[in-house]
């Protein structure tokens, strides 16, 4: 009931002046892309995707800096990518679901270390000011913290933070409570097999927050099918919607959930989202293989 209470004429109108500023990659650049991630130091983006060398990372101005990762069976090849992210200290970690492993490279494009063990199907990623990797796992319905030495290539630590969730993809983690929401995929019955559910937890990993497709359908004004999740800088929840092809604020946790469209136009398939160094946004649209950057 507090949630419908705090929800009930909460939409807001998107802030002005947020824009395309800049459309990068394309078919042919990038092909079939899965997942996008900004390095905070260097503004560099870096996005997954299924060409023969699965990672291009962009220059701040939309320049080709490097493409790496290739398409192949050696140790650090990449089979087929789902996700990455980028560390505070400059590393790109993908999730690979072609071998079920986490692998890890410099921005060169050296590989540092692969994790391979332990996991059952790893999907979605997102780094901490830490430099440590929260990972979900969707067939083993769990969250993970990964912790490594990436500058030697060394694992310290994989440890499940979180368990009996039911198909985790996206996660995001606030870099400034430290709280983390995580998207779940819902199986249904009947022609439309299937809805999302948003969950947040805090930085000590209580749940404070869900909801999923059918309950945001009461408050707002379109069914919600999210495929992506971000925090902004002030801590507000931002997700894709591929039903309506937007991106949308639900507020802060403390608040959540409120409806506030951000991106409501240019969209044809939003799969990721992540803020640069400048605080635009980048949302990854695989309809037309494409990273939009937006900003006020």
């Amino acid at each position: 009931p507090s949630a419908f209470g705090r929800s009930r004429g909460a939409a807001r109108p998107a802030p002005p002046g947020l824009g395309l500023q800049l459309s990068l990659g394309g078919w042919g650049s990038l092909i079939n892309p899965s997942g996008v991630a900004a390095c905070q130091r260097s503004g560099r983006l870096a996005v997954a995707h299924d060409g023969k060398k699965r990672i291009h990372v962009f220059g701040p101005s939309g320049s080709c800096l490097q493409r790496f990762g290739e398409r192949g069976e050696a140790g650090n090849d990449i089979k087929y990518p789902l996700d990455v992210t980028i560390t505070w200290d400059g590393h790109v970690v993908v999730t690979d679901g072609g071998d079920r492993s986490v692998k890890a490279f410099d921005l060169e494009g050296r590989g540092v270390l692969a994790v391979r063990e332990g996991f059952c199907l790893p999907w979605g990623l997102d780094a901490t000011p830490e430099s440590e990797v929260l990972l979900t796992d969707v067939e083993a319905g769990a969250l993970y913290r990964l912790t490594a030495d990436f500058q030697k290539g060394k694992l310290k630590k994989c440890q499940m933070i979180q368990s009996r969730l039911t198909s985790p993809r996206g996660v995001a983690v606030s870099q400034t409570s430290g709280a983390v929401v995580v998207i779940e995929h819902l199986k249904a019955q009947g022609p439309n097999n299937g809805s999302t559910r948003v969950k947040i937890f805090s930085a000590t990993m209580d749940l404070i927050g869900q909801m999923d497709s059918f309950g945001l359908n009461l408050v707002f004004p379109s069914k919600l099918y999210t495929t992506a999740v971000a925090f902004d800088k002030e801590g507000h929840v931002i997700v894709t919607d591929v039903c309506s092809q937007a991106v949308i604020s639900l507020g802060k946790p403390e608040e959540f959930p409120i409806f506030n469209p951000l991106i409501s136009h240019g969209l044809s398939y939003p799969v990721g989202l992540t803020y640069t160094a400048n605080n635009s946004l980048a949302v990854l649209d695989s309809g037309d293989h494409s990273v939009k950057i937006y900003s006020s």
